[in-house]
């Protein structure tokens, strides 16, 4: 029989990081990452999150995609820094989740938001004509008020939304709705509180989380090594052909992408 890939990577533990707010580009990312885990037969993954969330619907792909490849590969999951709201959603998509006791998590819940510049723009005298189909096809407009109507329909969008979460949270790590709707309620806690809600199995590095997963696919832990997928230069990076940029400078890009390609999105994000 001739093998499509290298036998080694079935002595190897993929390795995949998802660092910042997610959203399409990391979901793309990730998705294909997946499907090279699967083609080469690694027989467990690290997931690496360090993420305050993101998107509804990029984390809601991820975490489909992470319990497919539940049924051919071993997922241990390890939050790192902060692993919040989307973060802590895909993390479900692990079988086994390990966390630092200082790790910052939590944050379940949903948030959608808006901006209202009405009076800005009624001070240098600048206002907007609408042609619109329906009453609320210009819902969450940037220069008037929400209507109470309004309101009711986002409120019910981000219920639905959160009542998705909560499911996911108990089906994935045996809890019973109510139990999860105890805590699901915005807060964040530690990774060591998390452990105690059940939304953590063990207190321990990436290291750690490492050494389970090769424990689990019985390979040698001590002998066993990470095939890291690479990410993408960070968009600036790509503009300017440098990896010279700062990181402040970086992080302030990513973040003014994701705030303008997500405006008027739910968002299952924590928010400082």
């Amino acid at each position: 029989m001739i093998w499509p890939f290298k036998p080694r990577y079935r002595k190897q533990i993929a390795r995949i990081e998802i660092n910042g707010a997610i959203g399409s580009e990391t979901r793309k990312r990730v998705l294909e990452d997946l499907k090279t885990v699967e083609e080469r037969k690694f027989p467990a993954l690290l997931l690496r999150i360090d993420s305050p969330g993101g998107t509804v619907g990029d984390s809601q792909e991820i975490y489909s995609a992470l319990k497919r490849l539940q049924k051919k590969v071993k997922i241990v999951a390890s939050f790192g820094n902060i692993s919040a709201s989307g973060g802590v959603y895909i993390g479900m998509g692990a079988e086994h989740i390990v966390a630092n006791p200082g790790t910052i998590t939590g944050s379940i819940g949903v948030i959608l938001r808006g901006n209202n510049i009405e009076r800005l723009l009624e001070k240098i005298g600048v206002s907007f004509k609408v042609i619109k189909s329906g009453p609320y096809k210009d819902i969450l407009s940037f220069d008037r008020e929400l209507t109470e109507p309004e309101q009711h329909i986002l409120q019910e969008l981000i219920d639905t939304s959160y009542q998705q979460f909560v499911q996911t949270v108990a089906e994935s790590r045996n809890l019973s709705h109510d139990t999860v709707r105890s805590f699901a309620d915005g807060r964040i806690f530690t990774g060591q509180q998390a452990v105690e809600l059940g939304i953590v199995d063990r207190l321990g590095t990436e290291e750690d989380a490492r050494c389970w997963a090769a424990e689990l696919v019985k390979l040698d832990p001590k002998k066993t090594q990470c095939f890291t997928f690479e990410k993408p230069k960070p968009f600036v990076s790509r503009l300017t052909g440098s990896n010279l940029t700062p990181n402040s400078i970086i992080a302030a890009n990513r973040w003014l992408e994701f705030e303008l390609s997500t405006s008027g999105l739910p968002l299952w994000m924590y928010r400082p």
